[in-house]
């Protein structure tokens, strides 16, 4: 049966009605069948989703809403000819099913988006230890989606709005007769515009990337999530530092996993000069060989300056990352300054003045 007959079956079931009430009812009933039409469809589709393939069930549960949206929209443009709207209601009517549709096509271009994105994403893990490959894709992922995902807001909304000609010949006329509007829009747009391209400079380039350690003012910490406008940085006491994108691009920071996740650290120490330097490095040795957070790549112990009063011993030790490097250094730390206390108690920091008064102390003992 076709819809042409059902509609005149309808009618003539309604005929007692005025000819506004029958046109109502009609419409009513195309989109009460509408409802009904997508929400078994919804069900069919979702029962025979149990034997698809995980990426199609997983496709099909991101875009059954709009599967339900786009099957009312249908029932709206099939009903929207029975209500006797006169010619101008029926002309705004068809725009605004338009733009609806036009708003419908840009959903499922940002859910297929997403679709994508997080199926080439899932196959990288961040938490390994040599994950440097995945946090360049996921980094480039994340840039990539907002990107996109403002891209095609603004285009389904600019074609949206242009399917009204009173909007259409406003914005024509606008920018036709008042370049300084245009300009004055473009400056208050310069923010987020100089963000959004930033944000691809830095995908393509890669100076910073997900879960890299970085230090900004003085700073440390680890980038955790990129925004189309602001990267938040998780600082090592647990606070969030908001940067604006731009500012990577026109600051100096320091990025301690640029190339890979080993990092070495380092410890300095300030000790007298009568340390014994071979038995403070083979005690420094043995305490970094003995870590659990050592990579065993890299433990050094130097004299790296004489002062005026003291020497500057630094120990160098290698971890798999920046926080294993963080606690490996003050473990180092801490145990070589237990050991000079216990050991070596000569080495520690003492002032001139201060031995020569004990020396006069213990000639005068004597």
């Amino acid at each position: 049966m076709s819809l042409s007959a059902i509609t005149s079956h309808i009618a003539a079931a309604i005929h007692w009605l005025p000819p506004w009430g029958r046109a109502l009812g009609v419409f009513s009933l195309i989109v009460a069948a509408g409802s009904l039409a997508q929400v078994a469809i919804v069900w069919f589709l979702g029962r025979c989703a149990k034997n698809w393939h995980p990426l199609a069930r997983a496709m099909f549960l991101r875009v059954r809403t709009v599967i339900r949206f786009a099957v009312l929209f249908l029932a709206l443009a099939v009903a929207l000819p029975l209500v006797p709207l006169g010619a101008h209601g029926q002309d705004v009517g068809h725009k605004l099913l338009v733009a609806l549709f036009i708003v419908l096509m840009g959903w499922i271009a940002l859910v297929l988006a997403d679709i994508l994105i997080d199926n080439y994403v899932a196959r990288f893990r961040v938490d390994v230890a040599d994950n440097l490959l995945a946090r360049k894709a996921v980094t480039q992922m994340r840039v990539l989606r907002r990107a996109v995902s403002v891209t095609i807001i603004l285009v389904t909304a600019g074609f949206a709005l242009m399917s009204f000609d009173a909007v259409r010949q406003f914005g024509f006329s606008l920018f036709a007769s008042a370049g300084v509007a245009g300009i004055v829009a473009g400056l208050a747009a310069r923010p987020l515009l100089s963000n959004l391209i930033a944000g691809i400079q830095l995908a393509m380039t890669q100076p910073i990337r997900i879960e890299d350690a970085v230090v900004i003012d003085k700073e440390w910490g680890w980038v955790e999530e990129f925004t189309s406008t602001y990267v938040v940085i998780r600082l090592w006491d647990w606070r969030r530092q908001i940067v604006p994108l731009s500012y990577f691009l026109d600051n100096v920071y320091t990025n301690w996993t640029r190339s890979g996740s080993n990092i070495i650290g380092s410890v300095y120490l300030y000790l007298d000069y009568a340390t014994p330097i071979a038995p403070l490095r083979a005690e420094a040795e043995r305490i970094v060989r003995a870590s659990k957070l050592w990579d065993g790549q890299v433990v050094n112990l130097q004299v790296s300056d004489a002062k005026e009063h003291t020497i500057e011993i630094r120990v160098l030790a290698s971890a798999s990352d920046s926080s294993r490097a963080w606690d490996l250094r003050c473990e180092v730390r801490e145990k070589l300054l237990d050991y000079i206390r216990r050991e070596m108690p000569s080495a520690l920091l003492r002032y001139r003045d201060e031995l020569t008064v004990e020396a006069d102390r213990r000639q005068a003992a004597e």
